[in-house]
């Protein structure tokens, strides 16, 4: 008997990851450019689901909401009243829209806009670049704001004296760099969440990284290969070595970062330990090490090609690069819909799950 329930067991366990297979290729062909009604359809109604259960959860918050609320009409008074505090809102609603920027474009390009390109290389790069040549070019960095950083315009005094320094360089931008370096420790979380959710419920989520994390486990003795191994480096440094660990992957350029979000969740580090390690590293550590990579030499050599100094006006490597964003911008919103889509797709298939065991 025990043998025979054994073997109905493995029959079972065999079905349901051969049903599970099916659904989720299932789900992966409901895309736009396959069945657009489809899609849209199920992009709309999970929308509403979204918006549902969000309310729901204001509602639970009232407290939390009419606080922010109260906040947001006195900021809004504050704004729109006149007197000398004026300079100081303007002020910081320049710097507050600048920092935002920044750290949008960090969480863009943490999450990789559905190709893993980084905004570093479309933004951040050149910016420094660009204020890299001018301080070379004027020999200072104390640009007339305005127009800096719209546009970077040597100051009208002359400065004599020594080169620019690094160090000054770097502390002209600074700020951009650390809410950039923000931005990505922020796009880090979601890998986290998931893997910590999915260990506290015990549900399996429909994700690939974690799936392959959890494969990884499985035949940790046995990898030998070169990536396997690589991964199983990260996921040993992280759980062995803890806040240092995470400290050490978020500081240095790191592709298998996002193995180091789902093993902190998988094995329930603290968020503040994850975060706080991760942030440190991205927006402080990282954040030098690649403003320095853009000193006046290799900054030279990597916009050689481009016609003048890229401050100076509109040339074809800027006119490429707006058209690339676009175009990922476009494939980031069309990723978006497919997934949602697949969301409420996965949704039914739970359902018919529930009624099937019901019966």
């Amino acid at each position: 008997m025990s043998k025979e329930q054994h073997n109905g067991n493995f029959t079972d366990s065999s079905l349901l990851s051969e049903r599970k297979r099916r659904d989720r290729e299932e789900r992966l062909n409901i895309v736009l450019w396959r069945q657009p009604l489809v899609t849209l359809q199920y992009f709309f109604l999970e929308t509403l689901i979204n918006l549902k259960e969000w309310t729901i959860k204001l509602w639970h918050r009232r407290s939390i909401l009419v606080s922010f609320l109260l906040m947001l009409a006195v900021l809004t008074a504050t704004y729109y009243v006149e007197g000398r505090h004026q300079q100081y809102v303007r002020y910081m609603e320049k710097k507050f829209f600048w920092c935002a920027y920044w750290v949008g474009l960090g969480i863009l390009s943490s999450v990789g806009l559905g190709t893993g390109l980084h905004t570093f290389l479309l933004y951040l790069g050149p910016h420094i670049a660009s204020v890299t040549l001018a301080a070379y070019e004027c020999n200072s960095v104390d640009f007339p704001e305005p127009p800096y950083p719209d546009q970077i315009v040597c100051p009208d005094e002359e400065v004599s004296g020594g080169s620019i320094s690094l160090w000054a360089i770097i502390s002209k931008v600074r700020l951009e760099a650390c809410m950039w370096g923000a931005g990505t420790a922020i796009g880090e979380l979601p890998p986290y969440f998931m893997a910590r959710a999915a260990r506290l419920s015990g549900a399996e989520p429909d994700d690939e990284e974690y799936q392959e994390f959890e494969e990884m486990l499985e035949h940790a003795e046995t990898a030998q290969d070169f990536a396997s191994r690589a991964k199983l480096a990260v996921q040993n440094l992280v759980q062995k070595v803890g806040f240092f660990g995470i400290l050490a992957c978020a500081s240095i350029p790191n592709p298998l970062f996002d193995l180091a979000g789902i093993t902190c969740g998988h094995f329930l580090v603290p968020f503040w330990t994850f975060f706080g390690a991760t942030l440190i590293g991205k927006a402080v550590i990282k954040m030098h090490i690649q403003a320095k990579t853009f000193r006046h030499y290799n900054v030279q050599q990597t916009y050689s090609g481009a016609d003048g100094v890229p401050h100076r006006g509109e040339n074809w490597l800027s006119w490429m690069f707006e058209k690339l964003v676009i175009v990922m911008v476009c494939y980031f919103i069309l990723s978006i819909i497919n997934s949602m889509a697949q969301s409420y797709a996965k949704r039914l298939q739970q359902k018919m799950y529930s009624e099937e065991k019901t019966k």
